[in-house]
């Protein structure tokens, strides 16, 4: 059984899926904003907000909340259609091109905001963002990682780091 098939037999993550898609863009602006805050060597890849030391600002950014977006698509994405392991390598597989030969992100930038992530959701959810839940996105969200830094090492990355700050 794939990763993808193992976590989609565990409720917590589509427990938490209405509550995510309901918020996702405010969540996501605020974990972002809290990932260059705390790591802003991560700017670099972002000519549109890469100047500004301002979290606030950052908050006010429309290219920020265009970015958060994405991402929150993705991984919508990527819950949504935890039943289809094809589906969810193929999603990941082009985000993790697109990052490795368009952008040139360092694939560590992925573990550290997988962090953020968790620990804003947690947060912002501490109802819903149980033990258990905790458990199963931090599977979920390790099996991203893994399908992203594999399609690094597809287009010939030849470090890719197990372990990120």
């Amino acid at each position: 059984m794939s990763a993808a098939a193992e976590i989609c037999q565990e409720p917590p993550v589509t427990r938490m899926v209405p509550r995510w898609i309901t918020y996702f863009t405010d969540v996501q602006r605020i974990e972002l904003c809290w990932f260059f805050v705390n790591f802003p060597s991560a700017k670099q890849y972002f000519s549109q907000f890469q100047d500004m030391e301002d979290p606030e600002e950052m908050e006010r950014s429309s290219q920020l909340r265009h970015h958060a977006r994405r991402v929150m698509n993705a991984i919508n994405t990527v819950v949504e259609n935890l039943h289809d392991p094809e589906k969810v390598s193929s999603v990941l597989a082009l985000v993790g091109k697109a990052h490795a030969i368009k952008h040139k992100v360092e694939p560590m930038y992925f573990k550290i905001l997988s962090g953020v992530m968790l620990e804003v959701l947690a947060e912002d959810f501490p109802e819903f963002f149980t033990a258990e839940v905790q458990m199963v996105w931090t599977k979920l969200m390790g099996a991203v990682y893994w399908h992203v830094t594999g399609a690094y090492t597809d287009v010939g990355w030849l470090q890719v780091s197990s372990s990120a700050v």
